[in-house]
């Protein structure tokens, strides 16, 4: 498994653990989160933390093929979502981009459909 691919799986791992610090540690400051089912834009590590930490319901990852390259990743995940009126599942694809560093540089998660995203904190999403 390539360094950016191993990158990936953990950052998965910690995303469904909700070990912030840890998954953390694999983002640069200034990563770029990427909605583009649902038009929306996350700019910086801390953001990024919120805008997990407060989505709605009960939400699960569990990676089904991961792949990368010296510069890029890519994960099929398989998710599922509770969120009190009943629970949703499906397919998703996300695309990491990587710094200098090694660090996650852009995350861009590919939805099987548009959608209207949940309410959010005010100033947290950017929408295009």
């Amino acid at each position: 498994m390539t360094a950016t691919a191993e990158i990936a799986r953990r950052f998965l791992e910690t995303l469904e653990a909700r070990d912030w610090a840890a998954w953390e540690g694999l983002l640069a400051e200034a990563v770029v989160y990427e909605l583009p089912q649902s038009r929306e834009r996350i700019r910086g590590r801390s953001a990024y933390r919120r805008f997990n930490e407060t989505y709605p319901g009960e939400w699960h990852l569990t990676p089904k093929v991961i792949i990368g390259d010296e510069h890029r990743a890519v994960v099929w995940f398989a998710w599922t979502l509770s969120d009190g009126g009943g629970e949703d599942d499906g397919d998703a694809q996300a695309f990491f981009e990587f710094d200098d560093a090694g660090l996650i540089s852009k995350v861009t998660d590919f939805w099987p459909e548009p959608y209207e995203p949940p309410a959010r904190p005010d100033g947290l999403v950017e929408r295009w």
